[in-house]
C-alpha cells in the first residue's frame, strides 16, 4: 500500500484540501475504485487491521474514553469485523443491476438500475465510538466504489492518530485518505466539492456541514442524536427490563452514545419499582462504588464533564437525585445517577443528555407519554417495554423516531437488515448492511430498446387518432390497448 497521509504535524489548509481531493478524484476517474477486486481487497485489508492491530485499538480506546475492553473489543471492533463479512459476502448481488419492470408504453424494451460509485466522498465521525463511527461507513463507501476522505474526531486524539496511522499502513492511500486536526482542518475539507458528505455529530455542527454542502449542491447524511425515550409498563419482567435499560444506557459508554436511553417515562404508580430495581442491578453490575469501577468509561473531557454538572446543579433537579451524583472532576468520572420527577422545563430534559444521567418522569397513565415524547424533536430512537399489544401498537403508530426498539434498547443497531438513521432533528438518511452500499451509490436508471421496430404514432403531426390511441396506451389496460389495435372502438 502507498506510504501517503496526512497528520496534524502538516499544515492543512485549504490548498493542502484541495490538492488531496484533486488527487483522489483523478484515481477515481481512472477507474481504480470501481473494480469489485479493488473493493474486495481494501476490505480484506481493513479487516485484516482490525484482526492484527486490536489491542492497539483497545488500548487507544483506554486512552481517550476509559472504555472497558469488552466494549471496545466487541462494540467497536466486533461489530466492525461484522459489517465487513457482510459487505464481501453480498457485494457481487449488491454490485449486479437490478432488472426492473416497463410498460406496453415503452414495448418492446427492458430496464435495469445500475448501481454506480458517487465519486469522491467525505466522512467525519464522532468521538464516542471513533473507530465503529469512522470505519463502518467506510464499509459502505468502499464497497460502492468511492474515493474517500475520512476525518476522525480530534476529540478522541488517540484513537485519531491510530486510524490515520493504520490506514496509511493498511489500505491504499492513493484513494482512502484520513486527515487529522479540529476546526481550521475540517472547516478546509468542507470548502471542497465533494461527491457526498457523511457526518456523525451533534446538530449545531451539523448544520454547518449542511450549509457548506449546499454551496455545492452536495448530497448529505446526517447520523445525529436527540432525545431517545424509554417508555415501562407495569405488568413486565422489571428485573429484565432494568437490566436492558442499563446495557443501554450506561455500558455503553456511559450514556456517551447517539441511542443511549436519554430518559424514561412511567407511571407513578410503578415508579418506585423501577427506581429501586434499578439501583439493585447497577449495584450488581457496578459495585457499592461505581466511581472505582473498571466496567465504566469516563467523561470524554472537562467541556462534557462541567455541562454534565450544570444539569445536576441545575435549581430545579437537584434535589431530585434518588441514586448516584457522585463526581470526580480531576479522573472526569460521574457516576450512574437517577433523577425522579424530574420537570419537563428542566435543563436536563432541555437537551442531548449524553452521559450517565438518567431522569425518570412520571404520568397518570402510561399512553401518555406519547404526547410527552411528540411534543419534542423527533429522537434517533425510541424503547418501550410491555406485554400489551394494544399499547405496543399504539407505540409503533403514533411515536416518530430513527428506529423503536420493543422490550429492550440499542439492539435494532445490530440488525444489518434494518436501516439505521435519524429523521428531522435526529439526522437524515440511513445506513448499516446494503444500506450503506446505497447511501454512496447513486441508482442509475437505464432503459434498452430495440430498432428493429417503430411506430409513428408519438410523431407529429398529432392527429386525434393518434392522441386516442396514445391515451389507451398510456392507460396501461392491455384489454384495452389488444381492442384498439384491432380496431374495435372504445368501450
Amino acid at each position: 500500500m502507498g506510504s501517503e497521509g496526512v497528520t496534524m504535524k502538516q499544515v492543512f489548509d485549504s490548498a493542502a484540501a484541495t490538492a488531496v481531493v484533486s488527487k483522489l478524484r483523478g484515481n477515481f476517474s481512472a477507474g481504480k475504485t470501481r473494480s469489485y477486486e479493488w473493493r474486495v481487497a481494501q476490505l480484506n485489508s481493513m479487516f485484516k487491521m482490525l484482526d492484527e492491530r486490536e489491542p492497539d485499538i483497545v488500548a487507544a480506546l483506554r486512552d481517550d474514553l476509559s472504555k472497558p475492553e469488552l466494549e471496545a473489543s466487541i462494540y467497536e471492533v466486533g461489530v466492525l469485523k461484522g459489517s465487513i463479512r457482510l459487505a464481501l459476502k453480498e457485494l457481487k448481488r449488491w454490485m449486479a443491476p437490478e432488472k426492473a419492470k416497463t410498460k406496453m408504453n415503452t414495448f418492446p424494451s427492458s430496464a435495469e438500475i445500475v448501481s454506480e460509485p458517487l465519486g469522491v466522498v467525505l466522512i467525519i465521525s464522532a468521538w464516542n465510538y471513533p473507530f465503529l463511527l469512522s470505519l463502518d461507513p467506510m464499509v459502505g463507501a468502499i464497497a460502492a466504489g468511492n474515493a474517500v476522505v475520512l476525518k476522525p474526531s480530534e476529540i478522541a486524539p488517540a484513537s485519531s492518530s491510530l486510524l490515520a496511522k493504520l490506514v496509511r499502513e493498511y489500505m491504499d492511500s492513493s484513494s482512502i485518505r484520513v486527515v487529522e486536526g479540529a476546526v481550521a482542518e475540517t472547516s478546509a475539507l468542507l470548502e471542497q466539492n465533494w461527491d457526498k458528505i457523511f457526518y456523525t455529530g451533534n446538530g449545531r455542527v451539523a448544520r454547518i456541514v449542511m450549509a457548506a454542502a449546499a454551496k455545492h449542491l452536495t448530497p448529505v447524511v446526517l447520523e445525529l442524536g436527540g432525545k431517545s425515550p424509554v417508555v415501562v409498563d407495569s405488568g413486565i419482567n422489571l428485573q429484565v427490563a432494568t437490566r436492558r435499560i442499563i446495557m443501554g444506557k450506561w455500558a455503553c459508554n456511559n450514556g456517551q452514545a447517539c441511542i443511549s436511553p436519554d430518559y424514561v417515562i412511567t407511571t407513578k404508580d410503578y415508579a418506585p419499582k423501577l427506581v429501586d430495581s434499578l439501583k439493585c442491578e447497577l449495584e450488581k453490575f457496578y459495585g457499592i462504588n461505581p466511581m472505582e469501577s473498571k466496567d465504566l468509561s469516563c467523561i470524554v473531557n472537562s467541556n462534557h464533564f462541567i455541562r454534565l454538572s450544570k444539569m445536576l446543579d441545575d435549581d430545579k433537579v437537584s434535589g431530585k437525585i434518588v441514586h448516584g451524583g457522585e463526581r470526580d472532576k480531576t479522573n472526569l468520572r460521574i457516576a450512574p445517577t437517577i433523577l425522579l420527577d424530574v420537570p419537563q422545563d428542566s435543563l436536563i430534559m432541555s437537551e442531548e443528555i449524553f452521559g450517565p444521567l438518567l431522569p425518570i418522569l412520571t404520568v397518570d397513565k402510561i399512553e401518555d407519554s406519547f404526547d410527552i415524547i411528540n411534543s419534542g424533536t423527533k429522537p434517533l430512537a425510541a424503547y418501550m417495554f410491555t406485554n400489551n399489544k394494544k399499547l405496543r401498537e399504539q407505540f409503533v403508530t403514533m411515536v416518530s423516531a430513527g428506529g423503536l426498539v420493543v422490550n429492550d434498547t440499542t439492539l435494532h443497531l445490530a440488525v444489518s437488515t434494518l436501516p439505521f438513521g435519524g429523521v428531522q432533528e435526529s439526522g437524515m438518511g440511513s445506513y448499516h448492511g446494503k444500506f450503506s452500499f446505497d447511501a454512496f451509490s447513486h441508482k442509475k436508471a437505464v432503459l434498452y430498446r430495440s430498432l428493429a421496430a417503430d411506430s409513428a404514432l408519438r410523431y407529429p403531426p398529432y392527429t386525434q387518432s393518434k392522441l386516442r390511441l396514445m391515451k389507451i396506451l398510456m392507460s396501461g389496460s392491455i384489454i384495452a390497448i389488444i381492442r384498439a389495435l384491432l380496431g374495435f372502438p372504445r368501450a
